[in-house]
């Protein structure tokens, strides 16, 4: 299979001139700059050294930008990979961290090459919110520990392990610190309510302004709180050393299960982002190319110390937002954070932590669609809507997204399934309509031609209906006809009981006719070799000539009356 790979930056280059240059120039300094604060928080909620945070935004961003199937779509590190980095760091460490999202991006680059991209699509949206819900609470409760100043280290990443250990840590809780976070709480929600009237500080977006106010207020005060110097030594001033992370072929086993859990929401979450922006831009993404893109990224970041990456929802729209209309954009914001960190990177040390965990805890808070989760919402949609949406929820939260993904999935196959069987019918047709009473009935008044009439899908979630015709309860016909006008579609368990009951009836010299068979089912009867066995006449157009075959079959032509 030929793999085809086309940018989307490609398309947008014929024509791209000085005014589009100045669009995505302002909205790249706009969205590097507010990457900067996320970018560093998010790395240290996931248990990771802020420069990992800023280096992914900057690597996989450009990588993202240069070869992804959007148009706007903004790369880097997002608060729904929190809970994944951090378990992953706690239980293999860094190292292995940086080899299970490498391991990743060559999955979601095979989901591209393989033009499987559209598949995501196919998980319901009961699911995603679900999941995306669970994410959100499990990143707040990941900012306790730096919002209350905890002295608790290597906080477990099992719910209840870690939900213990932070009760246990209360007492330690440090005022200054609390303090300090309750203060960039309402500056970052004042500062976001005032940038809706006031224009200048819609150029200023709000995560920047709080980490600018609150590291200024820190280095004048030197307030006795945790800061990125006094945990992290600051930021260097310098490019990153190049290289590839230390392998342990004896840990690659135990790192597959993390690398699909990291390809998996890395690849619904960039398509969602990109959806997202294809309402707002009146464009259409490509899925494949994206996955593509988004794998190199994350084979590429790991290499520069960053980790895993994905398109992100919140920049994407603020990029939207403030003009940005090609993947010029995209390459720009990441060369603004690169200059940012040449020149800027000592002014960081004196970043409080709680300042970024405020940040972090607002983004968790705005991610979430918990609207979803109130009564009159969920008292609108069926129990299954609601079984698949509070089950994967809960299964985020309490264990992992990769086992709430997959029981989602399940639980949303199984209603499926449930819901086809119980729209597939199988129902007598009245014959007396079409022959006299007498035809149809041998002398002990038994049949001698039942027809019936299918709605539906036959597959193997409704088999147990069409077994019922095998019990012939209706009694023992010369003929039986199947009216399959009303059949969409027809899989090998349907087919298997096809043959079942036409050998059954070929056993008493008795014979099947299939009629108004569409397109689909009546390519597996075809490619099947089925209608070899059945014979090219015993398989009609349409009920008419269905029951003229039974008129020969049957031994008595009965003349049509249609009564």
């Amino acid at each position: 299979m030929k793999i085809q790979f086309r940018p989307k930056l490609l398309d947008t280059l014929p024509g791209y001139g000085r005014t589009g240059f100045v669009q995505d120039l302002s909205a790249g300094i706009t969205v590097g700059v507010l990457a900067l604060p996320l970018a560093m928080a998010f790395a240290i909620a996931s248990g990771m050294a802020p420069t990992a945070g800023i280096w992914t935004a900057i690597v996989a961003g450009f990588l993202i930008a240069v070869l992804g199937g959007s148009r706007v779509q903004i790369g880097g590190p997002t608060g729904a990979f929190i809970p994944i980095i951090y378990a992953i760091v706690a239980d293999h460490g860094v190292q292995n961290l940086l080899i299970a999202t490498m391991m990743s991006g060559v999955l979601l680059f095979a989901l591209g090459a393989l033009r499987l991209g559209t598949m995501i699509r196919f998980i319901p949206l009961s699911v995603v919110i679900g999941f995306t819900n669970g994410i959100a609470v499990v990143i707040f409760i990941s900012q306790i520990k730096d919002f209350l100043g905890l002295r608790a280290d290597d906080l477990p990443g099992e719910f209840f392990a870690r939900m213990a250990a932070l009760w246990t840590a209360l007492p330690t809780i440090d005022l200054s610190t609390v303090a300090v976070a309750v203060v960039s709480l309402v500056v970052l929600l004042a500062w976001n309510r005032q940038a809706t009237r006031v224009a200048w500080m819609r150029r200023l977006p709000g995560p920047l302004a709080v980490l600018i106010i609150m590291t200024a207020v820190n280095a004048l005060l030197a307030l006795p709180v945790d800061t990125i110097g006094s945990r992290f030594g600051g930021i260097p001033q310098e490019l990153p050393a190049i290289g590839l992370p230390e392998l342990n072929l004896g840990a690659l086993g135990k790192l597959i299960v993390p690398a699909i859990t990291i390809a998996l929401l890395g690849a619904i979450e960039s398509l969602l982002s990109a959806r997202v922006a294809d309402s707002q831009i009146d464009d259409r993404h490509d899925p494949n190319q994206e996955l593509m893109a988004q794998g190199i990224a994350n084979v590429a970041a790991p290499l520069f110390g960053g980790f895993a990456a994905t398109g992100a929802i919140a920049r994407t729209a603020t990029n939207i937002r403030t003009g940005g209309r090609t993947p010029v954009a995209g390459m720009l914001h990441a060369l603004v954070l690169l200059a940012i960190v040449l020149a800027l990177a000592p002014l960081a040390s004196h970043i409080p932590l709680a300042t970024l965990s405020a940040i972090v805890v607002i983004v968790s808070i705005n991610m979430g669609e918990w609207h979803a989760f109130a009564p009159r919402e969920l008292a609108r949609y069926s129990l299954s809507y609601r079984t698949i949406l509070l089950g994967t929820f809960l299964v985020t939260v309490v264990f992992d997204l990769t086992l709430a993904v997959e029981l989602g999935m399940v639980l949303a196959s199984l209603f499926f399934i449930y819901r086809m069987s119980d729209l597939t019918r199988i129902e007598r047709v009245a014959l007396e309509d079409h022959y006299g009473v007498e035809a149809l009935s041998r002398a002990d008044g038994t049949p001698r031609i039942l027809a019936y009439r299918m709605f539906g899908s036959l597959f193997f979630g409704a088999a147990n209906k069409l077994e019922n015709l095998l019990l012939m309860q209706h009694g023992h016909p010369d003929v039986v006809i199947l009216d399959m006008d009303k059949v969409i579609s027809l899989d090998t368990t349907g087919l298997d009981i096809l043959q079942t009951l036409h050998r059954n009836l070929q056993k008493r010299g008795a014979h099947l006719i299939l009629c108004g068979l569409n397109s689909q089912p009546g390519s597996i009867v075809f490619r099947s070799g089925f209608l070899d066995r059945l014979g090219d006449d015993n398989v009609t157009a349409n009920l008419t000539d269905a029951l003229l075959r039974a008129q020969q079959l049957s031994g008595k032509p009965p003349e049509l009356s249609y009564a």
